[in-house]
């Protein structure tokens, strides 16, 4: 087995409930928030949390975590031995998941620390004999990616629950579910371009062959339903039904490669948000709807999958929405099947156009707006008119930390 696991006591992650708490000692220092650094502090990682309320910074001396909004820096721990390539929060909690980078001397790429910052102290550690790529929480698991394996543990006593082999992915692909009704999880297969989905609670495997190419991105809903997915190609985003592998829906970003950043899913199920290094984040419009979005739906599913599988792969009305796409579409798409694929494309609805070679992750905020974290230290909040889409509008902008990741 190439994986080691150490506890010092039990954990019990349905008390974490209280926020970061500052003042603590121990191997972090506390620092008072300030956005001026002039100390070289270089960017690592920046990723959100469960709700898409907070994101965390990995940096090159610590990890700083941020409220959305408003936009606030909560706190952040400096450690004298280097900073972290991986930093997760779980929702708003004080429990973390930290990685050190590669420059750390006290905690190497290859160990995952569970650290609980209220207590200022490591709960449990994971040892590999290879590089993690990806940490990802529920309040229920830990899920570890490595290149080739994906490790899941139960959170409260570290128990490893399960093994996934997957294609090389270097990039760490990885993603949950958050409804404590629905436990999926979904990652790379074993080919070129598949999708492997993991339904815990109903013991069930799903492969989806979603694309030709290998898979770039992808993201799930709150409740595992559905899926999103983008290739190495970056033209295409496709929407999947979990429980079958049907195909829903097709966007268009563009017809030029792209390297795709994030893949974001509203809360509502009706906009999609896309960022890539092509400098733009793309919102299309969803015509896709949930089956279980009520909880008496989702309790019901839970204690009766097999009547949740007939019903999704019997039918996708549940799925598909009857109004028509708001996304823009080229006049001769009547001619969809003599002309190339791109002139029967659903189009992006809206656009916010931002710096380019600059790696951007996206997701939604409240009240029709989108939030932009970016690793040059930017914050953007831009709002969209869900009625005729085009430019979206700035409505904030931070510099929450000055770094040399800059565009090129």
């Amino acid at each position: 087995m190439s994986s080691t696991v150490s506890t010092s006591r039990g954990i019990h992650p349905q008390a974490m409930v209280g926020s970061f708490e500052s003042g603590i000692s121990g191997p972090f220092s506390s620092i008072e928030p300030e956005f001026n650094d002039n100390d070289g502090t270089e960017l690592l990682c920046v990723s959100w949390n469960q709700d898409y309320g907070c994101f965390a910074a990995g940096t090159s001396h610590g990890f700083r975590i941020y409220n959305c909004d408003p936009f606030k820096e909560t706190f952040r721990r400096n450690l004298k031995s280097g900073g972290f390539g991986i930093v997760e929060m779980l929702f708003r909690s004080n429990i973390l998941a930290l990685v050190g980078g590669k420059a750390n001397s006290q905690y190497p790429p290859n160990k995952v620390i569970i650290w609980d910052d209220h207590q200022s102290r490591c709960i449990g550690e994971f040892s590999f004999r290879s590089e993690v790529r990806a940490v990802k929480l529920r309040r229920d698991r830990i899920v570890v990616v490595l290149e080739h394996k994906i490790y899941v543990y139960n959170f409260m006593d570290l128990k490893l629950l399960h093994q996934i082999e997957t294609l090389a992915n270097p990039r760490g692909l990885c993603c949950l579910s958050h409804n404590l009704n629905t436990s999926v999880l979904a990652c790379s297969g074993l080919r070129r371009g598949q999708v492997r989905v993991e339904h815990f609670g109903l013991n069930m495997t799903k492969l989806i062959n979603a694309h030709d190419s290998q898979i770039a991105c992808l993201n799930l809903t709150m409740d595992g339903l559905l899926l999103a997915t983008a290739s190495t190609k970056g033209t295409l985003i496709r929407i999947f039904n979990t429980m079958d592998g049907t195909r829903l829906q097709e966007v268009r970003r563009g017809v030029d490669k792209a390297d795709i950043y994030s893949i974001a899913l509203s809360p509502n199920v009706q906009w999609l948000a896309v960022s890539s290094d092509k400098g733009t984040v793309h919102l299309f419009s969803l015509r896709v709807r949930v089956v279980g979005e009520d909880s008496s739906t989702c309790s019901s599913a839970a204690q009766s999958p097999a009547v949740v599988h007939q019903n999704s792969s019997s039918s996708l009305d549940p799925f598909i929405s009857p109004s028509t796409s708001a996304n823009p579409s080229s006049s001769l798409s009547f001619m969809k099947g003599m002309l190339p694929k791109y002139f029967s494309s659903e189009w992006s609805f809206a656009q916010f156009h931002i710096p380019e070679y600059t790696e951007f992750i996206a997701s939604f905020g409240s009240q029709n707006t989108v939030v932009i974290v970016g690793m040059n230290g930017s914050f953007y909040r831009c709002s969209f008119d869900p009625v005729n889409g085009r430019e979206m509008l700035q409505q904030e902008y931070v510099r929450f930390l000055k770094t040399d990741n800059r565009p090129k």
